[in-house]
């Protein structure tokens, strides 16, 4: 009876207590465990490398391959150029399609590689250093592996096969760990980010191609099928573009006139802030995709799809960016040591970005699952010119400021992707506030609460790590308590729903 009571919400609206994804849902769930359980892999291996790489390299150190790959960030997306989403939103003579894509892209690829190549001395005359130029031109040949790696990958998502996330993943996570770690140990600089890099390109490539167990000249390649994929894939091309064309430019900008070391503080506050963030849109968004691509073709089931899908992924990522406010400065203080505080500080003010990015990240998965992907052209624009435009007006005032200015954007861009996302589905702004409001105050009451305790009483950042960590594993703990305490009183189904599935999964390991 309670593994009833977890797929029907007695508080919604009748013609929403049915099941929303049918035959699909078994399916999404065990996907986004396997997802879930991979992430959790994953971003330890990650956190664990980050924080030996952040003992062993200095802030000018990691400053140096930010610029070093601005270029090859910039050309990444090019590779693909939105044909991967299309191959995966597709529904008839996929074959063909997966043929007409590996050959776009794998051409696509070449070419970028060989441009990155060629326009390395640039970014020696962009920052002012030869080893960023040599860094550019070294590592222009991840440019063509990324591209082969985009029909195995779009195949195997758009059959829901989750080997991907299972397997290659984590085995990428750890190829980079192990090889950047023991390089950077040896002495190797940022050579080890380099050479971890294309360790772990290496095994993502191979796994890709032997999980997919699939090989090109099974379908029928044509022009009017590229085009016909293209009118897809250009929006997501668009945005994909737009997102580096911001990534690599506040990358540019911090770099440029805030110096190496600020940037070095930029990339890892960023990179620690996202590692919750991407673990909530990844376990989502790698089912949500081919999910809402299925349900295309009945409105009212894709959505109820989309709004269940809102409402757990809001429940995980709202807590995130008010923990990250609550503790985030103190808690990469430990963790990295002091020398990084300016990257901490830098956490904290792009916390925006990770409490709405679920949000975000489900509407797009919905525009484009429904084949609407044109509508994303609006948010690319907005992100274009508010990305660039906020960083630049916040460089005087410091890299808190930047950091400011990106949670701004982030937070402009999910309201603009909600919105989009409510012209496909057709939900009330009634119905989003029920969705949105418990856990938005459930993050508000515990960062309220313990922000406060941190800051004058517990001050984790000036005890010992042993010590430190301790205190804040306490607050942590104090803080999911009053979350979700808050949580139980204005949206009791959630908390059962929760509660319930942990019983059901440890009921499983045990038996």
């Amino acid at each position: 009876m309670a593994s009833h009571q977890t797929d029907r919400d007695p508080a919604a609206p009748a013609d929403q207590q049915a099941d929303v994804v049918g035959p699909l849902g078994g399916m999404l769930r065990r996907g986004a465990a396997i997802s879930g359980f991979t992430l959790v892999l994953v971003q330890v291996t990650s956190l664990i490398t980050t924080l030996a790489l952040a003992r062993l390299l200095s802030p000018e150190e990691v400053g140096l391959y930010a610029t070093g790959t601005v270029l090859t960030g910039f050309l990444i997306m090019f590779s693909e150029g939105g044909l991967r989403g299309a191959l995966v939103q597709r529904e008839k003579d996929v074959e063909d399609a997966a043929d007409t894509v590996f050959w776009a892209t794998a051409a696509f690829g070449l070419v970028m590689s060989l441009a990155a190549l060629a326009a390395s001395p640039l970014v020696s005359l962009i920052f002012r250093d030869p080893r960023a130029g040599e860094i550019a031109a070294i590592t222009s040949g991840m440019l063509l592996m990324h591209a082969l790696t985009n029909v195995p990958d779009g195949l195997l998502q758009r059959r829901f096969n989750f080997k991907r996330r299972l397997i290659v993943d984590p085995a990428r996570a750890i190829a980079f760990g192990a090889v950047a770690v023991a390089l950077a140990a040896a002495g190797f600089s940022v050579w080890a980010l380099v050479i971890g890099n294309y360790a772990s390109m290496a095994v993502w490539l191979i796994g890709s191609w032997v999980l997919g167990r699939w090989c090109p000249g099974r379908g029928n390649p044509s022009i009017r099928l590229w085009r016909e994929l293209g009118r897809f894939g250009f929006p997501l091309l668009l945005q994909s573009l737009v997102w580096q064309i911001r990534e690599a430019g506040q990358a540019a900008l911090v770099g440029r006139f805030l110096g190496t070391a600020a940037l070095g503080h930029f990339r890892y506050g960023r990179r620690v802030g996202l590692v919750p963030a991407q673990a909530v849109v990844q376990v989502g968004s790698y089912v949500l995709f081919p999910a809402f691509s299925r349900l295309a073709g009945d409105p009212e089931r894709l959505k109820q799809a989309f709004l269940r899908s809102l409402r757990w992924l809001w429940i995980a990522s709202a807590p995130l960016g008010a923990l990250i406010i609550a503790i985030g400065e103190p808690a990469l203080v430990v963790l990295l040591g002091d020398r990084w505080r300016q990257a901490a500080v830098f956490l904290v003010a792009m916390a925006g970005y990770g409490a709405t990015i679920g949000l975000k990240a489900t509407a797009g998965e919905v525009i484009k699952g429904s084949g609407r992907s044109r509508l994303l052209n609006w948010s690319s624009a907005v992100q274009l010119v508010l990305g660039l435009g906020l960083v630049v007006l916040a460089l005087p005032y410091g890299l808190v400021a930047v950091g400011l200015a990106i949670s701004i954007t982030e937070i402009t861009l999910t309201v603009i992707v909600l919105g989009l996302a409510r012209s496909v589905v057709g939900f009330s702004m009634a119905e989003l506030f029920r969705l949105l409001l418990p856990p938005l105050v459930g993050s508000l009451a515990a960062m309220a609460a313990i922000g406060p305790l941190e800051f004058f009483l517990a001050h984790s950042d000036q005890r010992s790590v042993a010590l430190g960590l301790a205190l804040l594993a306490g607050e942590a703990i104090g803080f999911a308590a009053i979350y979700l305490a808050t949580l139980r009183v204005l949206d009791p189904f959630a908390v059962v729903s929760l509660a319930d599935f942990a019983r059901r999964k440890l009921a499983l390991r045990r038996g």
